[in-house]
Order: C-alpha cells, then structure tokens, then sequence
C-alpha cells in the first residue's frame, strides 16, 4: 500500500502568480499494513500446520517471548532503524531542493530555447537539475524569474552561494532565494524579541607566554605512543614543566600559527585549548578528523576527515571551514582524494583562501565564503599554486600542451590582473618556494634535455634544473635564471634576508652551494661545500644560522654554519635522527627521533645555535616535539636595526643574569645531590640493621658455616686453584 503526498505551490511576497511544479509523488510504504497481512499469513500457516498434526501427539508447550509486565525499551528507533529513519520523506522534500533565480533576461517565444540552454550549462555545473519551470507572459515571452528543482538540498544551497549576485551581463544581475525562504520571511513575527544575551567565559590571557621576563619558548612533547602530552618551559639547565596530562590528544598535537592555542586530535573532533592552565576554549564536531589547517591569522580553521559519511544530512562532510572565536561551522566541502593536502591554501590576512580543480582555480572570500565573483578562475591545465606570504598575489603554474609551452604567471587578487608571465620550455615539472618577506619568489624547473623525436615515440635524454628568481619588488618582476646541472635534493630561503640555499648532486656526494640575491643583478654563489652527507636544509627564524642535516638514511649528521662568513661552528651526530625544529627566537634547536619514524633509540636532544649539545632527553615511544610559535615583532625595522647596534651594551647585562641563573641552579642542583645522599644513607642504614638481625638465620641455612667474615675462619674454608690450556699461537717472523 502507498501513501500519496502531494506538494502544492507557494505564493510569493510579490504578488506574482507562481504556477504549481509538478513534484514527483512520494511513495511511503505502509510498515503497518505489512505486519498486518504477515500476522494473517502466520496464522493460516498455523492452522493448516495444526489440521495435518497427528491428535495423538503430545502438546508442547511454546515458549512466551512477550516483555514482562511494566518493562520500558530503551532501545531508540535511531539505534534499531537508523538507515530507514534518514530515508524516509520529509514534509519539505521537494520543496529545499527548489531555487527561484530572479533577474533573469525577458526574452520572446523564439529565443527561449537558447536562454534555456545557456542557463542549464550555467547551473548544472551544481548538481543534478531534476525540473525546471519558466512562467510565461500571455504573449509567450518570459516574466524574468526561473525555477529550478535539483535532486537533494545540499545542491540548492551550492547554488544558492555560488550564483546569488551572479553577473550574467551588463543588464542583468542574478538575485537567488530558496523556494523555502519565502514562507520564511512571511512568518516573521510582527514584534521583534531580543535575544538572550549569553554569559560570558573567561579564557584569561590567551598571550600570558609573551610576558616571560628572559624570552623563554615553550614546547609540547607527545610520547608514550601519544598516552601522554607534556608542556614546557625553556629555561637554562633545565626545562620547566608547566603541563602534563595521560590522553590529551588521540593522535597527535598542533599550535596554532601565532601560538595562541594548542589543538588535540579526538575521534570526534577537535579540541583549542589556551591560556596559564590550559583549559579547553572550544571543540569542533567532525568525527574521524585527520587533518586541521588554520588560517594564518587564526581566525578560521579547516578541518578534514577523509572517512566522513555524507548520507545522514546530504550535505558535504569531508572538509569543514569552522569560525574559530564562535565555534560556528562557517561552510563545507566535498573532497577529492586525488588532491594532496592542505587542499585549501590561505592569503597572508585571512580574506581569501584557495582550492585547485581540474582545470579551474577557485578563490574564495570571507566572511562570505562564497566564490571570488561569484565564479572560478578558468586555467587550462593548472599544476599547482601557492599564496605570497604578504601580498594577495598568487603564483601558478601550467604544464605544456602540444605547442603551448608551460608558464609561471602571478596573478593579483581581486583584480585577477596577471601582474606577470613567464613562459617555460621542456619543463618536466615545477615547484614554488615564496621567500618569507614574499620579496622574491623561486621557481625550481625541472627540465627535459636535447629531446629527440624517433618515428615511434619521443625520447629524453635526461633532466637539468634551473632556478627561475623572480624579484618581486623591482619594476615589472624582472626574472633571473641560474641553471644547475645536478640532481637538486632541497632547497631553502633565508627567512630575513637575500640568501637561499640548495642542496645539489647525488649521495654520497652532495654539495651545498649558497647564493645571493640582488637588486639588479643575477644570483651569484657566495659559498659552495663539497660532499656534504645531508639532505635537508634547516635556516634560523632569523636567518644566518643553518643547520645541514642528513636525516633518516644519513645517520642524522648535523653541521652548524654561520652564513655571514660562512665558517662552521660545529658538527654533531644525532643517531637516526628525523626532525629538527629551530625555537621562534632562533637561540636553540631541537633534534629528535620520533617512535612515528624508528621504533628505537627515541628521544630529543637540545642545541644552542652554535652546535653545543645542551640536553639528551629520552622518552619512551617519544612521538612529536613542537615549538610554541610566536607572532611577528611589533618593532619596526628601523627599531630592530637600532637594537642590533645596542646590543653589546646589552650583552652584559645578559651576562650577569645567566651568570646568577647558573649559580642558583647549582646550588638547586647541590641542595638536590645532598639530599638523594641522605636519602641513600638512610636507607643503607636501614638495610644494614635487618642484615644484621638476620644473620643467625643464615648460618643456619649454610650448615652452621659463618661467611659473612672474610677473616679468620681457619679451615673453614679451601682455596683451590684451577688452570686450563687457552689458545696458542705460532708466529714465524722473517730476517
């Protein structure tokens, strides 16, 4: 048996007559009439079961399955009928998945089909469109407004964000609405009731770790497979606990870009936590979440769960955009699992955020969160992007197609006016590194060399590289080239500076050349140091200092350079070592063997800048250790080079201080010996006076023999000497 429910038509606010769609009818499959004709069914069964019985058999008795008298389930329909509960209809099926476009162009009779088919290529692009309805005038021609019917809700509200302000011409602007919205807005109440003001949290000061008197950086420690989480302080000799708790994170932790908050990974969901006792300041609902990524200004945090279930609510669960300070859900995404993460990239101030398609580029605004334009950036053949760090510029690149070659362009937003193109040939691929200053930006090309064509196929005879500097302040991006024939293994920028890096050739003969940049002038190379056992390159926040490191497969060899005259401070070893972390000041590094990359051997160690080794810490199944980072100097650059100039003035002062640190700390450190020594000297003690008491009872076990003295025990005891052959060796020795 079916049940009938039909939908009838909405009138708009306008006045204008909105014929009725034709809605699909709703098929609801009775469950009662169905356990009524199956009882009916049971019971003929039954009876003919009981006329073909034998009456001389003996009746047994059946088995009562009822529920005692007075007995409650508490067992809900979601739990037993989950799946059937989010499929069965809705009032409002139907009626959300409608959007009424306004503004549409009035055309006659004889140009209808063209406006359909312009409209249906424009708005099928989100979602399946199951009808679409055109109100005609009595002389055939449009009245200006369209509606259309799409397969779930979820689509609507795509369209709805994407094309509402949607410029079609000059003339003819798109305004969007829900068909859902107009008894909406008929049902609001005539007096208006404030609401409820909510009471307010006090968080403390989310900044309190920039108030320490010496500068002293915080890390986090995850070890123990991740059981437990430790916070602490950097002070000189050691360490300061400041926080520690068994299950704080699932998987892993995350500071946030400014340091302001400390973010947990939970089964369902993610946790900030912040200020002196760490105390949770809100959490994000998005079960088996993966992966977060904040907005550079912490505003916005993106969260990902590549195993989220869009069935429950049709509406995309994979990545979710959240309002950090409300805890809002701001707007979701589907996710490709072609793209590599983060697959959304942020601008310097947090206004727009970016997302690469197949063939598109995607740029996005906030608050509104809605498309730049109300439309996508058209890039045949984009390969990747990346943001400036301080402009709202971005670079992309496009590989070759046919006889098109490959290009690099920035692109200026939101003017999307292409500031500069730079056309690349027999590029195999790219990769982009902005400086962080974003005075200049590197473009590593990966080129294919002397192609030759045979009837057949095409075939390569190998790959140089070249870097393609582009000097971003200079009149019209003037564009530098450096070609280095060898394998490049990484590369690296100067945070503050004109220097960058590259790690070139392969192991084990590796070199590190270094190179600076100019205004006017090509790169020229300062500095090369042949074979060299590293594979990464790790520079000071504050640049100058670097640290060559050979990680994993090298053994973990270290070597502390200092780029003003290139001498080398010091070389070091960390065993197997995976990470290094520079602090925010750029005064100590931290190595480490995480149990995530080496099951043995894990621990970190702490170095000053110069390569002295200051502290070996091991912890079982250590896992992370991340340093708390800072926000950017409020001192201007003027103030910070007038500070450099001063500093030998203010390096005695500093002297003194580590001097009385040092002094304190030995005499903590004397007060602590002394008293594990009397600890010790008491249990010594201790154990001595039972040692005694219980001498009696040994002798009687060794047969009334004494063996505590070593001396005069008279025939007591034999001494007996035992010797055996070894080994011989015969050498013959020529004159």
């Amino acid at each position: 048996m079916y049940c009938k429910v039909e939908f009838w038509k909405y009138s708009r606010k306008s006045g204008r007559n909105v014929p009725p769609l034709q809605l699909v009818s709703v098929g609801v499959q009775c469950f009662s009439n169905i356990m009524a004709r199956r009882k009916e069914s049971d019971r003929a069964q039954q009876n003919n079961d009981d006329s073909d019985s034998n009456p001389n058999d003996e009746l047994e008795e059946e088995p009562d399955f009822d529920d005692p008298e007075g007995y409650e389930d508490d067992i809900s329909e979601q739990d037993l009928m989950g799946d059937l509960i989010r499929q069965r209809p809705k009032e409002t099926d139907g009626v959300e998945s409608i959007v009424v476009i306004d503004g549409v162009p009035q055309v006659g009779p004889e140009r209808i089909e063209k406006l359909q088919n312009v409209l249906k290529k424009l708005f099928q692009k989100f979602g399946k469109i199951t009808n679409e309805y055109y109100p005609l005038n009595p002389d055939g021609s449009t009245k200006g407004h369209v509606f259309i019917e799409y397969s779930n809700a979820s689509e609507a509200l795509e369209v709805l964000k994407g094309t509402n302000g949607y410029k079609f011409d000059k003339n003819h602007t798109f305004t969007v609405n829900l068909l859902t919205d107009f008894e909406k807005y008929n049902d609001i109440l005539d007096k208006w009731e404030n609401p409820v003001p909510q009471p307010f949290k006090e968080q403390g000061c989310l900044q309190y770790y920039l108030l320490d008197q010496d500068a002293c950086d915080q890390f986090s420690v995850v070890y123990e497979q991740g059981d437990k989480v430790a916070v602490y302080l950097n002070t000189q000799p050691e360490p300061t606990l400041l926080e520690e708790r068994p299950r704080w994170t699932e998987t892993l932790v995350r500071w946030s870009p400014l340091g302001t908050y400390l973010a947990t990974f939970h089964a369902k969901g993610i946790a900030l936590w912040g200020g002196e006792k760490f105390q949770q300041i809100v959490r994000f609902s998005h079960p088996g979440v993966q992966f977060i990524d904040f907005s550079p200004c912490e505003k916005y945090l993106v969260s990902f769960s590549p195993l989220a279930d869009s069935r429950a609510t049709d509406e995309p669960q994979a990545i979710i955009i959240w309002d950090v300070l409300s805890g809002l859900k701001r707007r979701a995404f589907n996710a490709d699992k072609s793209q590599a993460l983060p697959i959304f990239k942020w601008s310097h101030d947090d206004k727009y955020f970016a997302r690469m398609g197949v063939d598109m580029l995607s740029v996005y605004e906030t608050p509104s969160f809605g498309l730049l334009d109300k439309k996508s950036i058209k890039v045949q053949g984009i390969r990747d992007f990346a943001w400036s760090p301080t402009d709202n510029t971005i670079a992309y690149w496009v590989g070759e197609e046919k006889d098109t070659p490959a290009r690099v362009t920035l692109l200026e937003l939101p003017s999307r006016n292409e500031v500069r193109v730079k056309n690349l040939f027999s590029v195999a691929d790219c990769k982009m590194y902005w400086q962080k200053s974003g005075d200049y930006l590197c473009v590593k090309v990966d080129r294919y060399a002397k192609l030759r064509k045979d009837k057949s196929d095409i075939k390569y005879s190998g790959i140089y590289y070249n870097l393609e500097v582009f000097h971003m302040r200079e009149k019209q991006i003037p564009v530098d080239s450096v070609e280095i024939k060898e394998t490049i293994q990484a590369f690296a920028w100067e945070p503050v500076g004109t220097k960058f890096a590259v790690i070139h050739g392969e192991p084990p003969s590796t070199s590190v050349s270094f190179y600076e940049v100019k205004t006017g002038q090509t790169p020229t190379m300062v500095k090369k140091y042949e074979r060299k056992p590293c594979n990464q390159l790790y520079w000071a926040p504050s640049g100058q200092f670097i640290v060559l490191a050979g990680l994993r497969a090298m053994s973990g060899t270290l070597e502390f350079v200092d780029t003003h005259d290139f001498t080398v401070m010091n070389t070091g070893e960390h065993f197997m070592a995976t990470d290094v972390e520079w602090d925010p000041t750029g005064r100590y590094v931290a190595t480490a063997v995480s149990w995530w990359g080496h099951k043995v051997d894990n621990a970190y160690w702490l170095w000053s800048f110069q390569g002295r080794i200051l502290k070996r810490v091991a912890l079982d199944k250590f896992c992370q250790l991340q340093w708390r980072p800072r926000p950017p100097s409020l001192l201007s650059a003027q103030q910070i080079k007038d500070i450099k100039k001063s500093l030998k003035k203010y390096s005695a002062q500093f002297e003194v201080k580590d001097r009385l640190k040092m002094t304190k700390a030995s005499k903590e450190l004397v007060e602590k010996r002394r008293k594990l020594m009397q600890e010790y000297e008491d249990l010594r003690k201790q154990k001595q006076e039972e040692y005694a008491e219980q001498r009696r009872r040994r002798i009687e076990l060794r047969n009334n023999v004494d063996t505590d003295e070593t001396e005069g025990r008279g025939g007591e005891l034999e001494e007996e000497t035992v010797e055996f052959f070894i080994k011989e060796e015969t050498t013959f020795i020529d004159e």
